[in-house]
């Protein structure tokens, strides 16, 4: 597993699927969440997963972040294979290549915005200081305060300071709006840009705001489980443009 955390991308893909597929069974229902995906994604690209509940983002985001594997098909990152990899390759894989962002933040009460932090830090390779990780999402003068002192937006960014501090070559998240209003996801969408771009990180975002599309350079539309349309921005809208 070393090899594949610090192999370089192989002209720049990070990870390819072809002919992903995910089936859930629960008693005598059968769920297909995924049908037969094929996809390529890039060394700092920024790319929208678009779609309605239910369409399969999150089962993709799950799968290309290691916390679910598919039924079948061929998933590889950086060239190397992880559809059938066992648990303690796919739990160092988490741990080294991906940082993960969800739409509920997960931090700790009874730990400063710097401690939520430095747990990541402690358990990785080569991280950035806590400090430094939280300058970059604009909290440098909230690291001292706890959750409950700061507001949703300031939480939600200590979160991607903590995704981020270990220097991912990934970052994965899943609705990180979704349960803020619109000025302050934004300052989100800011601070998740702002590491794309100065980090070079491959950035994935889940959104069902079609809105948000614009700030990526790529936007992938998924419904029923299958990737039905692409598109190509030429151009990058800054977060802060952004009107929904």
């Amino acid at each position: 597993m070393n090899a594949l955390a610090s192999a370089p991308p192989a002209t720049g893909v990070v990870f390819e699927a072809r002919k992903l597929r995910k089936v859930y069974h629960t008693g005598e229902v059968t769920v297909v969440a995924l049908h037969g995906v094929d996809l390529q994604m890039h060394a700092s690209e920024l790319i929208c997963l678009l779609g309605a509940s239910g369409s399969g983002k999150s089962t993709l985001l799950n799968i290309l972040g290691g916390l679910d594997v598919p039924t079948s098909g061929d998933l590889r990152y950086k060239g190397w294979p992880l559809d059938g990899s066992d648990e303690n390759t796919l739990t160092s894989f988490r741990r080294n290549c991906v940082g993960f962002v969800f739409q509920f933040y997960n931090l700790i009460p009874s730990l400063t915005a710097r401690e939520n932090v430095a747990l990541i830090t402690s358990i990785s390779r080569d991280p950035m200081t806590p400090e430094e990780a939280l300058e970059m999402v604009g909290l440098g003068a909230r690291m001292d305060h706890f959750p409950s002192q700061l507001s949703g937006g300031e939480q939600q960014r200590v979160a991607i300071a903590r995704a981020i501090a270990k220097r991912p070559e990934v970052l994965l998240c899943d609705e990180p709006t979704g349960a803020l209003d619109v000025t302050t996801g934004i300052t989100v969408l800011e601070a998740i840009e702002r590491i794309n771009r100065e980090l070079g990180t491959l950035t994935v975002v889940i959104t069902h705001n079609a809105a948000m599309a614009a700030m990526a350079d790529r936007v992938l539309h998924l419904s029923d489980g299958r990737i039905v349309r692409e598109e190509n921005n030429e151009t990058r809208l800054p977060a802060r443009e952004l009107k929904w």
